[in-house]
């Protein structure tokens, strides 16, 4: 399972409203996985019901859409994250999001 949280370190809080889409790399180029939205805690849970295989897979997250919400003009039209899952199991990206920056890491 893959989820993800974006916090916006600018204004102090979740960043709700994030349009977010998870590929994965099959050798022959991207497929979608899931397309999801972080919630009221800049949250998602997940992308997919059942298990993902081991394998390269990319978090690409719509910033530029949430920055001018908050009339921001943003610098990163989008974050692209892209990570190797290596075992079975729960893994969790972060997003930590300015409109000059951002940082991500692997949580828990």
């Amino acid at each position: 399972m893959i989820s993800t949280h974006v916090l916006d370190i600018a204004r102090g809080v979740p960043a709700s409203g994030v349009a977010v889409m998870l590929e994965a790399n099959d050798g022959a180029g991207w497929r979608t996985i899931g397309r999801r939205t972080t919630d009221d805690h800049g949250r998602i849970g997940s992308f997919a019901d059942a298990p993902l295989a081991a394998g390269t897979y990319r978090l690409t997250f719509d910033t530029g859409a949430y920055h001018q919400r908050h009339d921001i003009l943003p610098f990163f039209p989008d974050v692209a994250v892209t990570f190797d899952v290596r075992v079975q199991g729960h893994h969790h990206v972060p997003l930590l999001l300015s409109p000059y920056g951002y940082s991500t890491y692997r949580g828990t």
